[in-house]
């Protein structure tokens, strides 16, 4: 269908007496409606004239019978949307077989889509606002750097960067670079030691038992590195995070504090994925968001389908070679269970549908996970 046409979908069940195939229920749909309430309401051509989309079938098989949903897309009013619907129930055999067809829902697609940019609006204010408050913080960093020189030292065998405090403290904040010892002194901490590097060096190694140590690390893969080596080097020390995709470095003094001295979470690892496909990843991201659309990638990667989010159920089945898919739009359920009936390995969305349930050998993902949101 056109692109943005789509008003309603009409979601019915079904149960027939016997094994049939997909063609055969298409079939009895379009043979038994037709002439019904004349030629103009032929679901063929309600298909020809763009009034109804390619009718999608979901079906399983079980103790000789055979159920599952039909879904049909309507571009046309809901009085006619509503007669469709009861004509594809009044379909009572399909081949040989009985058959009941029955209408869960006519779902309004305008409605979803409301609520989505409703979403992506609470999303953008959420942002505005947190920039415009960090604009005051700024100009209280710059008056503070103005006030306070910072100093760095050179710690142990490696020249490590580290703050004034790190010999005279029972407690060292290990950090991964010297822009991070100069940020938290700005909010006030001076026990820092940067590892410089992703190896926890030997001089680091043997303060444990010696010291407190903790780590506060970058929101980013990098961060991800850091800390399977200090679990592995350093065992169970506490280690802090920046918000995903974020920076200890650039982080206002209030925030510092908010994670180290708040009630601070250990943040989640970004989840694992193939480092070729987080690379694709990265390079679609710009260019789908907040275009409400989707990119089909197949298992070399390689870009196969760009569409709108309401038409990439529909394509699912189409593209055989599809292995992975990216959208600027929420994974929902009825998407997963299509992607998974479809061969798909991934998804990428910008959010996750709650209590969502993803099947095994599927994987998803979202962009702020990846450190892209």
């Amino acid at each position: 269908m056109p692109d943005g046409t789509v008003k309603y979908l009409i979601k019915l069940k079904f149960t027939i007496e016997g094994i049939v195939e997909k063609a055969d229920i298409i079939g009895a749909i379009f043979g038994q409606t037709e002439g019904l309430f004349g030629s103009e309401l032929n679901l063929n051509e309600l298909q020809k004239n763009w009034k109804i989309g390619r009718i999608e079938i979901n079906m399983q098989s079980k103790n000789d019978k055979v159920f599952g949903e039909i879904i049909i897309p309507s571009s046309t009013d809901i009085v006619t949307t509503a007669l469709i619907a009861a004509m594809v129930e009044s379909v009572e055999k399909v081949g040989p077989c009985d058959a009941k067809i029955q209408l869960e829902e006519i779902q309004d697609v305008r409605e979803a889509k409301r609520k989505q940019v409703a979403e992506r609006a609470k999303e953008i204010l959420k942002e505005w606002y947190i920039k415009s408050a960090s604009e005051g913080e700024k100009i209280q960093n710059e008056i503070y750097e103005v006030l306070k020189p910072y100093k760095v030292l050179e710690w142990g065998p490696e020249k490590l960067p580290a703050g004034p405090e790190v010999n005279n403290s029972d407690t060292i904040i290990l950090v991964e670079g010297r822009a991070d010892v100069i940020n938290l002194q700005r909010a006030g901490y001076y026990n820092t030691l940067a590892l410089n590097g992703v190896k926890v060096p030997e001089s680091v190694v043997q303060l444990r038992g010696k010291k407190n140590l903790i780590a506060f690390l970058d929101g980013d893969r990098g961060g991800d590195l850091i800390q399977k080596e200090l679990e592995q080097m350093l065992g169970n020390i506490p280690i802090y995070r920046a918000p995903a995709g974020r920076e200890v470095e650039e982080l206002t003094p209030a925030e510092i504090k908010s994670i180290l001295e708040g009630k601070p979470v250990k943040a989640e690892s970004i989840p694992e994925i193939d480092s070729a496909l987080l690379e694709k990843v990265k390079s679609i991201y710009p260019t789908i968001k907040e275009t409400l659309e989707a990119v089909i990638l197949d298992k070399d990667l390689n870009d196969i389908a760009r569409l709108p989010i309401n038409e990439l159920l529909p394509a699912l089945e189409k593209v055989s070679e599809g292995k992975h898919i990216i959208l600027d739009g929420i994974a929902t359920q009825r998407l997963v269970d299509a992607a998974k009936n479809y061969g798909f390995l991934t998804i990428i969305a910008f959010k996750q549908a709650d209590g969502l349930s993803v099947p095994e050998g599927l994987k998803v993902y979202t962009f702020s996970q990846l450190g892209l949101g």
